[in-house]
């Protein structure tokens, strides 16, 4: 009877880790990542409008876009592997956003520790991901081949759409499954 219960406990995990997964990455990511290539194109065909759009501008484009698209399948790669080996963590924060009390919110969250090797480093590899996205956002805005609208939003758009792209079809939802 104790193995049934806990592989229950497991498969509750698993299913609120994905709702998660869901609802606070894949649809904000998704969004995000919608908003972030419109305002990119837009200012792209603004500057093709106003004459200075050149092979220079399509390569830092194009590279901003591709620094956006690594860095989003890192972190997603990282976060597929919590899901998969600590998929209580994700669980553990589904369930703080139903509760009503902070402190109830505080306590679930705190009950899932994630210990791997490195994990000191997540917090500085995060900063390092958007020090990157801001450097070459300025490096190609001061070489005047890039509008800094387009500059500041296509490596967004790479992330998200790369978020969403490693996402899919790992999460599907519960009427999904075997389809």
């Amino acid at each position: 009877m104790p193995k049934m219960i806990t592989a229950k406990r497991h498969e509750d995990d698993t299913d609120k880790a994905q709702e998660f997964v869901r609802t606070n990455i894949l649809f904000p990511a998704s969004l995000l990542g919608l908003l972030s290539i419109v305002v990119g194109v837009i200012a792209l065909g603004f500057q093709l409008w106003k004459g200075t759009y050149g092979w220079e501008t399509f390569t830092y484009s194009s590279a901003l876009i591709v620094a956006g698209v690594l860095v989003g399948i890192v972190q997603t790669k990282y976060q597929q592997y919590l899901l998969r080996e600590f998929p209580g963590h994700f669980a553990n924060r589904m369930k703080a956003y139903a509760q009503r009390s902070v402190r109830k919110a505080k306590k679930a969250i705190s009950n899932s520790d994630i210990e791997h090797r490195g994990r000191g480093f997540v917090p500085l590899w995060y900063l390092l991901g958007i020090v990157l996205f801001f450097t070459l956002s300025g490096l190609t805005v001061a070489t005047g081949f890039l509008e800094p609208v387009a500059a500041f939003a296509l490596p967004w758009a790479g992330y998200f759409w790369a978020k969403l792209f490693f996402w899919k079809g790992l999460v599907l939802p519960s009427g999904h499954k075997g389809k």
